[in-house]
């Protein structure tokens, strides 16, 4: 005899699980890590591991203190440490490495109840919190190739967002240019992208209404598109972060919401505002503002007034 079981949403199930989603995200990144290993040397591999270390352990030790289940094995801590590491100069101090990670995961994180029910990205709060923290730190960049491990050879340049003369076009795209990690190469992070899209990660439409809209007002300003695009941490932040299941918006709609609020705050923060750079804020700004938009933008119920 069969029974009829009753059962709430959700109805549909996929093999996709937490820790699978997270492991596509990882192999996303490595093109991305293999390229700041290249570019700034071996440097640039210990400082992301000491981030995805100090995230792991953070996250370990905590839940082990508060007497909750483990979560480590999902690798989404390793995904923060990843994420924040490729938002560090290559030159950080290791001990404000380790700072960053405990604010992403314990702070910003763990506080809040864990993966899935913090409020914004842990990786940006923890990079923009050492940016104000750290200032002279956090804006040390070097010239790619000339940095050995010990710093001896470090050449101290301008970022192609501050830098005085028009970056080379090329040089954006492969990322012989100073920066941030794995902000640097437009093309690993293309290549992450490509993977993700074609693992059914993310979707597109927040990465492109991001990148389009920011594209477009930087063209009506008369500013260099192309350059704008490539420079600085704007693919990073679109492909990465802006993508975030749980900071950012569920409905079609919020997500196009979503990436449109990045590109415009990005282009009024890098056009209007003291610092070169404004990935970061936006995404933070609309990581508060997805609550509203999920809200504003959530479909009506079949038949319902």
């Amino acid at each position: 005899m069969n029974k009829l079981i009753v059962a709430p949403a959700p109805h549909i199930r996929t093999r996709n699980s937490t820790r699978r989603i997270m492991l596509h995200v990882i192999i996303a990144l490595m093109p991305a890590f293999v390229a700041a290993a290249i570019i700034f040397g071996p440097r640039a591999a210990v400082v992301t591991v000491v981030c995805v270390a100090s995230c792991v352990f953070f996250e370990y030790f905590f839940r082990a203190a508060v007497k909750k289940e483990q979560t480590v094995s999902d690798l989404s801590a390793v995904v923060t440490g990843m994420l924040l590491a490729f938002n560090l100069p290559v030159t950080m101090p290791l001990y404000m490495v380790v700072i960053g990670a405990f604010i992403a995961i314990v702070v910003v994180k763990q506080m809040f109840g864990g993966i899935g029910q913090n409020f914004a990205n842990p990786a940006i709060v923890a990079r923009i919190a050492l940016m104000m923290s750290f200032s002279p730190q956090m804006s040390s960049w070097v010239k790619p190739f000339y940095y050995r491990l010990g710093g001896a050879d470090a050449v101290t340049v301008a970022s192609p967002l501050a830098a005085d003369a028009p970056p080379d076009l090329k040089d954006l795209f492969f990322g012989i240019n100073a920066g941030s990690l794995g902000e640097t190469c437009a093309f690993a992070l293309l290549l992450g992208f490509v993977y993700l899209l074609a693992a059914r990660v993310i979707r597109p439409a927040t990465p492109a209404a991001f990148v389009g809209v920011f594209a477009a007002a930087t063209f009506f300003a008369g500013g260099d598109v192309l350059a704008g695009v490539l420079s600085g941490g704007l693919l990073l932040g679109a492909i990465f972060m802006a993508t975030d299941y749980a900071t950012t918006p569920l409905t079609p709609l919020g997500k196009i919401i979503f990436g449109t609020g990045c590109g415009l705050i990005t282009f009024i923060i890098r056009q209007f505002g003291t610092m070169p750079e404004g990935v970061s804020f936006s995404i933070l700004i609309m990581n508060i503002l997805t609550p509203y938009i999920d809200k504003l933008t959530r479909p009506k119920p079949f038949g319902a007034v």
